[in-house]
């Protein structure tokens, strides 16, 4: 958790504290349980939905192939229920031509005039509208013909490009005499209009005698195929399958392979097959190409702002060679399933805020049956704080804040009486110490000293610097000024005023000590490193308390590196505390001294009183601060300050 917000929590009442830590334990479970359960009933919706839509379009599909087919079948069978009695008719007339050839060769002994007879009776039948009955050799030479009489034929190829005269001369020749045989080919006759093939369907026998090929031949489409019902049959199915409505704007249109699209609602005749979607794919190529299947393609139609997915089933007839295709588009085609999510979605709002304003009830009924007891010890406390010593906690339960308080309000009883206690005694106390050190020591020690130090001054004054009696007057006078010394620091211990509070900058403070001490002999040979944290804010301190620390604690650590080191001078913020470090690279302090440094007249110095540290201790502890020593022999020592922010007001 980041600290901004675990201090935010952390500063919360506990009914608020309970609404944030448990609501979220009630309500996560709630909402993740029905998201889930959400999302599998949208996706079992949505798979069921879409496979049934799926099914929809591949029935209509299968169902529009179903219709081809039947009526493919129904004019299969009326084209086979034709072609055969047209066949029969053909092949009459063919065998009429052939026995009327025979006759003429029979009855006239000229082999020339009964061709030439024969050829004027059979330019005179007619098949159909444009049919006609012709005969040639078997080496492909028409002899008799309408237009071409004469022509030789042999290597003539229908429009598929097969040599259809020399199958039907080979064939002719091969076959077993008074066989009627039958091709047929596709044609186009200029001279009839034609611009594209038709099917000619010719029945043929062999007349060896003449060497010739009798054929009866005409159009299948002026015999036994009749287009005019057979378009009015298809037009009445395309209005059938152009009906069909597949879901909003959806629609089943039909395309050759080609691209040509033969059904569709408003676009029929057009090839699409160079058409693209929006996103440059050539989709009705794709579908040519593989026949079957399923495509999405991203298409706009004219009007609409941008493109919409579409997903087509499509299926190939095999029969005309056509592809049947059914598409929707997926925003019509997933519509209830969507309709579906949005319901879930608003359920699961719905029950997500009914369920959080129950557990928040709830929860907040909870934090008033475990809170108000604790807002009255709190009532308490802060009374006791004031020194109100005789409130005590009510006691209505047996739970474990029941106990709590009586087990507070007995130590409240006795804390009162210590404090009482403490109190008379620390007065004593202080009276005593007072009257004794600063008025008795003061007086009686101060007096004599001062009259020492006198003479010793005059008599350094008159000895000259080489009497050997100079060394001795001079001693006389050093050690009176230690005494003197001990003496003023014993006052100062016991007389240490109240610290005067006020907003200063400490880094600035810090600083100007810094500077100071840089400049005592005991420093001269150190290395001083400021890393003070440009962050911090004032703090309200008592300026004078803070610098005697300061300069008591860099000239100690001046002290501890006499050959020189470095000495470094920190703060920093660290959870509503004001932390100064002093750490220094000399000797360091044994284990067995380091419990003993604070407290006073302990010292390791030649000529110290060992009263700094028990002083710098007090005035930490004037400012509810706590001081920490570190140290290890040969590295050096560091001491750690912590001072409040916020000080508790007593």
């Amino acid at each position: 958790m980041p600290r901004h917000l675990f201090r935010f929590v952390n500063n919360l009442s506990i009914r608020a504290k309970m609404l944030v830590v448990v609501l979220p334990l009630v309500l996560i479970p709630i909402f993740l349980v029905g998201t889930v359960v959400g999302f599998i009933g949208y996706r079992q919706a949505q798979r069921g939905i879409t496979q049934t839509s799926m099914d929809d379009l591949d029935h209509l599909a299968r169902f529009t192939i179903d219709l081809l087919d039947a009526h493919y079948q129904q004019f299969e069978v009326y084209r086979a229920d034709k072609k055969a009695i047209v066949q029969q008719e053909m092949e009459s007339l063919t065998n009429l031509a052939y026995q009327l050839v025979e006759a003429e060769n029979q009855s006239l002994s000229n082999t020339a005039r009964a061709q030439d007879a024969a050829r004027r009776a059979l330019k005179k039948v007619q098949v159909g509208d444009s049919g006609y009955i012709y005969a040639m050799t078997s080496k492909g030479d028409l002899a008799v013909h309408v237009s071409r009489e004469g022509e030789n034929v042999f290597d003539e190829q229908d429009e598929e490009g097969r040599y259809f005269i020399r199958a039907m001369c080979a064939k002719a020749k091969n076959a077993p005499p008074g066989t009627a045989l039958n091709i047929i080919y596709p044609w186009r006759n200029p001279a009839l209009g034609d611009t594209k093939p038709r099917r000619k369907m010719v029945v043929y026998r062999y007349f060896p005698a003449w060497d010739w090929i009798i054929a009866a031949g005409g159009y299948i489409d002026e015999t036994y195929d009749n287009p005019a019902i057979e378009q009015e049959a298809f037009a009445e199915l395309k209005t059938k399958i152009k009906a069909k409505k597949v879901g909003q704007t959806g629609y089943i249109y039909v395309l050759d392979l080609k691209g040509n699209l033969i059904i569709h609602p408003d676009a029929e005749g057009e090839n699409i097959y160079e058409v693209r979607d929006s996103n440059g794919s050539r989709f009705v190529q794709i579908m040519c190409d593989e026949k079957e299947g399923w495509i999405h393609y991203d298409w706009r139609n004219s009007g609409e702002p941008k493109a919409r997915r579409k997903i087509v089933r499509y299926l190939y007839y095999k029969p005309w060679e056509w592809i049947i295709a059914v598409g929707s588009y997926e925003d019509e085609f997933y519509a209830e399933a969507n309709l579906i999510k949005g319901r879930i979605l608003q359920s699961l709002a719905v029950i997500s805020f009914l369920a959080a304003l129950l557990s928040a009830g709830m929860v907040y009924l909870a934090a008033r049956v475990l809170t108000d007891p604790i807002q009255h010890m709190i009532a308490v406390l802060r009374d006791i704080k004031r020194g109100n010593f005789d409130r005590r906690m009510e006691v209505d339960s047996n739970d474990e804040l029941g106990e709590l308080a009586r087990v507070f309000n007995r130590m409240a009883q006795i804390v009162g009486r210590n404090r009482e206690l403490e109190a008379n005694l620390a007065q004593q106390g202080k009276m005593a110490s007072l009257g004794i050190l600063s008025s008795g020591v003061a007086h009686e020690i101060n007096n004599p000293l001062g009259v020492i130090l006198g003479y010793a001054g005059y008599l350094e004054k008159k000895l000259d610097p080489n009497d050997p009696n100079f060394r001795y007057v001079a001693e006389i006078k050093r050690e009176s000024k230690r005494c003197k010394k001990i003496v003023q620091d014993l006052l100062s211990y016991a007389r240490t005023p109240q610290p005067e509070f006020e907003e200063i900058n400490l880094n600035d403070l810090l600083g100007q000590i810094a500077d100071f001490a840089a400049n005592h002999t005991d420093l001269s040979r150190v290395q001083i490193v400021r890393d003070l944290d440009p962050e911090l804010p004032l703090a309200s301190l008592d300026g004078d308390h803070i610098r005697q620390v300061a300069i008591n604690l860099l000239l100690n650590a001046g002290a501890a590196m006499p050959d020189g080191g470095t000495l470094t001078l920190r703060t920093s913020l660290d959870n509503e505390h004001i932390v100064i470090t002093v750490t220094d690279t000399g000797c360091g302090i044994p284990e067995e001294e380091r419990e003993r440094v604070f407290e006073p007249f302990f010292t390791t110095k030649e000529r110290g009183t060992g009263l700094g540290l028990a002083i710098t201790r007090q005035l930490i502890e004037q400012h509810q601060g706590r001081i920490q020593l570190d140290s290890e022999v040969g590295k050096g020592t560091t001491i750690t300050i912590r001072l409040p922010l916020n000080r508790e007001r007593f």
